[in-house]
């Protein structure tokens, strides 16, 4: 049986409210889920929701306040198994007066590289992520888009068997959101292993074997981005072009909305056939035919707004 690459169960995290409050505040709550190997998993929510928590704890960098987790089948607990992760934080800071060269050299000696293994590297993961011609630029210098890119060269230096990223598109501008697609997918490929949290649900959907939807520290649902809204058809789409002259298709017109020189009309899709015979017999042209299904986005904002209800509800009986 093979084991997951990231294996969580029941993870919870608590945080004081307040200096002198004895309350807690509740960010993850009984997280149970796993990544396998070779899986690109993409970790969804709105800020706030538990999924840089999530990551830290996997990081070893907070602790849990319950529950338990393992990375590569050895519990997070050790320090050994960190070796064979990359992670980039959601905001990561670095040594501002080194050049981005000199600070992946730096990280490239955590590994025992030789100095010639180093100097190879960090040529390689400059290349990489777009920065081949700024390497010897102070970061101090550099955007925040630029820094981005530098985490996540630091990320995948050594190579690891999993890569964890936090929101890794912050702060890129288009080009630089397609190049860290890019290397997602080259890391897919090469057989790696990937979490990495996003609110740009797009990018999920592009990138992502399954994802995990995560609001207000509860994991709502995880699956294939198709599969966890559902395959179920709401209707279908109807593209064609017509002859607005014609009285015949007076009727079908009234219903349908104009996109350019075409026009678009959703009908359940019992009605399917019979539209197409109707749209054929006014001398209607047929451009596409296609399913309307919900997004991963309305999905999404169901979820966060069935969450915001439920906290009022609490809140108002709590009161």
């Amino acid at each position: 049986m093979t084991v997951p690459a990231i294996q969580i169960e029941d993870l919870t995290k608590d945080y004081p409210a307040g200096f002198l409050n004895t309350k807690k505040k509740r960010s993850l709550e009984s997280l149970t889920m796993q990544v396998e190997e070779g899986e690109a998993f993409g970790f969804l929510g709105p800020n706030g929701a538990g999924k840089s928590t999530t990551m830290k704890l996997l990081m070893g960098i907070i602790f849990p306040t319950s529950g338990s987790a393992k990375i590569l089948g050895r519990p997070i607990s050790d320090v050994e198994m960190h070796k064979d992760i990359g992670y980039l934080p959601e905001q990561p800071y670095f040594y501002d007066y080194l050049t981005a060269s000199e600070l992946l050299d730096y990280f490239a000696r955590f590994y025992g590289f030789s100095a010639a293994e180093r100097k190879a590297r960090v040529e390689k993961m400059l290349k990489k992520v777009g920065l081949e011609t700024a390497g010897k630029i102070q970061l101090r210098k550099y955007s925040k888009g630029m820094l981005q890119r530098v985490g996540l060269a630091q990320a995948i230096l050594h190579q690891p068997k999993v890569v964890i990223l936090d929101e890794p598109m912050s702060g890129l501008d288009p080009i630089g959101r397609r190049e860290v697609r890019d290397i997602i997918l080259e890391l897919k490929r090469d057989g790696r292993t990937i979490l990495f949290s996003t609110h740009i649900l797009t990018d999920a959907e592009m990138l992502c074997d399954r994802v995990g939807v995560i609001v207000g520290g509860k994991l709502q649902g995880v699956g294939r981005p198709d599969e966890i809204v559902g395959l179920k058809a709401q209707g279908m789409e109807i593209l064609f072009e017509a002859d607005t002259g014609n009285a015949k298709t007076a009727a079908i017109l009234a219903k349908a909305a104009k996109s350019g020189s075409r026009y678009a009309l959703h009908v359940p899709e019992e009605s399917l056939y019979l539209t197409l015979d109707e749209l054929k017999a006014a001398g209607a042209k047929i451009t596409s035919v296609a399913q309307i299904k919900p997004t991963l986005e309305e999905y999404f904002m169901h979820l966060v707004e069935k969450d915001r209800a439920q906290a009022a509800a609490i809140e108002v009986h709590g009161k």
